[in-house]
């Protein structure tokens, strides 16, 4: 019964925040098929409430890193799917490629 914001407020906020401290941080949804696990990750852009992690924590990171003073930041991200122990980058240029 939650929507996608307040699973970010309750779950993933602290996760990002220890990741603009400098740790890593992973998300991992787990589920079967058709569960919402894409949906939660991606969301929709209208209504707001139903954007998803990933625009969610991109926004928090890079508010933080231009709020930031005297600090050099790298940001890497990877978006991975391991269905039937293919894993395949969702991010990549090819996201059909498996890779090893």
């Amino acid at each position: 019964e939650h929507n996608t914001e307040q699973i970010y407020n309750e779950i993933a906020y602290p996760l990002v925040e220890g990741v603009t401290e400098g740790f890593n941080g992973t998300i991992f949804a787990y589920g079967q098929t058709g569960s919402g696990k894409s949906f939660t990750m991606q969301g929709i852009v209208d209504p707001s409430t139903q954007k998803g992690i990933i625009p969610r924590a991109f926004e928090h990171i890079f508010e933080s890193v231009q709020c930031a003073e005297n600090a050099k930041f790298l940001v890497r991200a990877s978006y991975l799917e391991i269905y039937n122990e293919d894993i395949r980058d969702l991010l990549g240029a090819d996201t059909k490629q498996k890779l090893e």
